[in-house]
């Protein structure tokens, strides 16, 4: 069987492309498309793989300011050729599905998000965008949301990386969707019995994270935190912060797995589709204060593996972490390791594979296309009134 991956850029080594990864050990055989390509951002395991970048990558300063070529994008998907391959798997964050497969290769689409750019957060990019970008964010928007749509019918099975995504394909595209939680390396981390005085918070500093709402609260709190992790956020956070805020910036792992395991929590204030490093930092056996929406809806389980505050405020940040400390010792590392194994690679690689042999089995069949794809991973308790909870 023929594979071809198409994953939307790899410039980087974030969790969509520990995903890819994934994939990589379960079809080894795979060639991998993408938009632009950078061979020293990505691991070993990827650059085995021939892989085989858009036009884009031709045009000066591509892997650097790929987000700026977006209008680009739908061509350079589009000029693609698939013809021969009998599975298409695409990984779906930025544009990714929009491939045109060949008519007897099935083509399961692995969504992290639909383009949050295009959809829900649209008002929240733009308004911290530069000049340029909210001037001309208007003007293509709906042709790119248009094209977006359009293609999701070229994909015959949707798989959703949380109950929280499943919801926004059928909101914006109408289709349903599978669910299977993402891999994580739960084995890589382990809970030590040293835990110190400080809080943690770690990943890309950009400003849908929110890690300002930390900053701020630690600084008015006089409370530790460390903050590790890169991005356009980091200079306004500095200038932000008091003195017991500490940034390590991009940090190697082991430092980042030596913090998760000593932390008193992780502090978790931004809205993500699943959120990989919570999951993480409970195989370290170590409690998540997270806002309450979103994947961590479905990774924390409050006051057994952290607390869920209910409001994105700083305000509401502080009272979470008074009463964390209220209870801090009833969270019990071991218990906290073992709801994170669920989220393991083992799960996700068998999860994946049953859902592949039984498109193929359908399409075998004559039946392209799933209408009521089964769900591999049950739905989290709902919360009704998170407020409650305080």
């Amino acid at each position: 069987m023929r594979v071809a991956i198409v994953h939307y850029w790899l410039v980087s080594m974030r969790g969509g492309e520990k995903v890819l990864e994934a994939l990589c050990d379960l079809y080894p055989q795979a060639d991998i498309f993408t938009l632009v390509y950078d061979p020293a951002a990505v691991s070993q395991k990827i650059r085995e793989h021939k892989v085989t970048p858009s036009f884009l990558q031709r045009l000066p300063g591509a892997t650097r300011h790929y987000q700026a070529l977006l209008p680009l994008m739908p061509f350079a998907l589009e000029s693609f050729d698939l013809r021969g391959y009998d599975l298409v798997i695409s990984s779906e964050s930025g544009p990714a599905k929009g491939v045109i497969p060949p008519p007897q290769a099935a083509h399961i689409c692995y969504c992290h998000s639909p383009m949050r750019y295009l959809w829900d957060h649209y008002h929240f990019y733009r308004a911290n965008a530069g000049f340029l970008q909210r001037t001309a964010m208007p003007l293509l928007a709906p042709a790119l949301r248009a094209w977006d749509v359009t293609t999701s019918a070229r994909v015959d099975r949707f798989v959703a990386n949380s109950h929280h995504v499943a919801a926004r394909i059928g909101k914006y595209y109408r289709r349903g969707a599978t669910v299977l939680y993402p891999p994580v390396a739960v084995g890589a981390f382990r809970p030590v019995d040293r835990i110190e005085d400080f809080y943690l918070c770690a990943g890309q500093l950009v400003p849908y994270k929110r890690v300002d709402l930390a900053v701020e609260a630690f600084t008015r709190m006089k409370k530790k935190l460390v903050v590790i992790g890169e991005g356009p956020e980091l200079a306004r956070l500095k200038a932000m912060a008091g003195p017991t805020v500490e940034f390590l910036g991009h940090a190697p792992f082991q430092v980042l797995k030596s913090h998760m395991a000593r932390c008193r929590a992780l502090v978790f204030p931004g809205e993500e589709d699943f959120g990989i490093v919570p999951v993480e930092t409970m195989a370290s056996g170590r409690p998540v204060v997270a806002y309450g929406v979103g994947g961590a809806l479905e990774t924390v389980v409050h006051n057994r593996t952290g607390l869920l505050f209910p409001e994105q405020s700083v305000d509401a940040l502080i009272n979470a972490i008074i009463e964390f400390e209220t209870c801090e010792g009833t969270f019990q590392p071991g218990s906290i390791r073992t709801h994170a194994t669920r989220f393991s690679e083992q799960n996700f690689s068998e999860g994946f594979r049953a859902i592949v042999e039984e498109e193929l089995s359908a399409q075998d069949m004559g039946r392209v296309g799933q209408p009521n794809p089964r769900i591999i991973t049950p739905p989290p308790p709902r919360l009704k009134n998170l407020g409650a909870i305080h």
